[in-house]
């Protein structure tokens, strides 16, 4: 399981992403060392656009519907505004993925904007937000009112 669970990316992705930002890379195990799912992220920006960035959130099909993403998105949110005092966190969804668009709603993120063709230059992305502590103002989910394309995106 963890093979299918890793094949999203390719190793080195992973272990950069390991290496410059550890407390942002959790994986839920079960009985017997089962991969139940992982976060991974990270920190990223100036200013007030210092934010958490959640890169990739993957809970196994067994192991659904049992709020592991949520605490994994808790875990990453935490992280985010204790330790590294961001102002949100943010993640890209797939615009057609309304399962996942809604957990993240429920979750308390928002749409901040559309992003034009961003997966694969064909499917729009949604980048959603959630404002952190440190915005006290929530100035960071204030929504933008026109869609942008992915060379528009400040970070990726």
């Amino acid at each position: 399981m963890i093979i299918v669970l890793l094949l999203q990316f390719n190793m080195s992705f992973y272990m950069t992403y390991l290496a410059r930002w550890p407390d942002y890379f959790h994986v839920a195990e079960g009985p017997g060392n089962r991969i139940m799912g992982y976060i991974m992220g990270k920190v990223e920006g100036q200013g007030e656009s210092w934010h958490g960035h959640v890169t990739a959130v993957t809970v196994a099909p067994e192991y659904r519907r049992q709020q592991l993403a949520k605490k994994l998105m808790n875990l990453l949110e935490d992280i985010s505004d204790k330790i590294d005092k961001a102002y949100f966190v943010d993640l890209f969804v797939r615009a057609s993925n309304t399962p996942a668009i809604k957990m993240y709603e429920k979750l308390g993120y928002v749409i901040y904007r559309r992003v034009l063709r961003y997966y694969s230059g064909e499917e729009d992305g949604l980048d959603m937000r959630k404002a952190l502590s440190r915005d006290v103002e929530k100035k960071s989910i204030i929504p933008l009112k026109r869609p942008v394309t992915p060379d528009e995106l400040e970070y990726d």
